[in-house]
């Protein structure tokens, strides 16, 4: 699909007592019962709709309705104080956000810090969610063999601590396998976000609903991963640097109708990086939905 551009599939919509921003395009096809599906971007400093998604949304919007949503704190949505954990907070967000929209029932796809999101609202929500697919998802991961912090979130925490360009570079360097992806614009374009009015607020209060004694435990949600119900499919770039490939084992084992597909020579951006194989993996995992069976 064509000649979709950031400002035509640009919508703003209220959920609860936020403004959410989002980008949507395509219309309800027999693929995947007609439901919509909706994406949900990484956590990194300049991370948003559109900077995660956004090359991959024509190519959706041809099966589907595809809504690329802004979390709450980051890209054009609204950017408060966290209350709890990020991950409910926002699941909450997005319930509020696809009741204003009048949407029932979603496939819901989430790459790292959106991944530990889907999991909480597929969690929470079970009866809204067709289908889920986890990218490299923040709290269902448990590193069984890398040290933590991993190399990928030490460079997220170097930019917090001292934003800059080569701190930027160097923190999107550990994203892909493929060096050439990573661009002087793409590097301005994320450090302009990423230093927009409120950013830098909003990112250290969700870093700190991660740290803080009295939430953090929310957010493991490898520990109720049994709890998840509706057909997952786990995807991993194998030489994924921020949330590494043995962080995939324990939610395999636990979630009981999961799958897994792992991308050669990838790190944790697959919708970038192997972008067609993405594609093709994640629409034939939701075409195998049946509405009516709610399988």
């Amino acid at each position: 699909m064509p000649g979709l551009d950031r400002e035509s599939t640009r919508r703003s919509a209220k959920a609860g007592e936020l403004t959410l921003n989002y980008y949507e395009a395509g219309e309800p096809t027999d693929v995947g019962g007609g439901l919509p599906l909706v994406m949900l971007h990484g956590g990194g400093p300049g991370a948003s709709a559109w900077s995660n998604f956004g090359s991959a949304l024509p190519g959706f919007a041809e099966d589907f309705r595809t809504l690329l949503v802004d979390q709450p704190g980051f890209g054009q949505s609204d950017k408060p104080e966290v209350v709890g954990h990020f991950f409910r907070f926002a699941a909450n967000a997005l319930k509020d956000l696809l009741d204003e929209l009048g949407i029932d029932r979603i496939h819901l796809l989430g790459n790292s810090l959106g991944g530990g999101t889907a999991m909480r609202f597929a969690l929470e929500y079970p009866e809204r969610v067709g289908r889920l697919v986890l990218m490299g998802p923040g709290g269902a991961s448990v590193n069984l063999f890398h040290a933590d912090p991993t190399e990928g979130v030490k460079r997220l925490m170097d930019f917090g601590a001292a934003p800059s360009a080569e701190a930027m570079r160097a923190f999107i360097s550990t994203m892909v396998v493929n060096q050439d992806l990573v661009t002087d614009e793409l590097v301005a374009e994320r450090l302009a976000d990423a230093t927009a009015p409120g950013a830098q607020k909003a990112m250290a209060s969700m870093g700190m609903s991660f740290w803080n004694p009295d939430t953090m435990e929310d957010g493991l949600l490898w520990r109720e991963a049994h709890r998840l119900t509706r057909p997952t499919l786990l995807t991993w770039g194998r030489e994924d640097r921020v949330n590494p490939l043995d962080g995939a084992l324990v939610a395999l084992k636990m979630i009981p109708r999961a799958s897994l597909h792992v991308f050669p020579n990838c790190g944790h951006w697959a919708q970038i990086e192997a972008a067609d194989e993405f594609r093709e993996v994640c629409t034939a995992f939701l075409a195998r939905h049946q509405e009516r069976s709610r399988s």
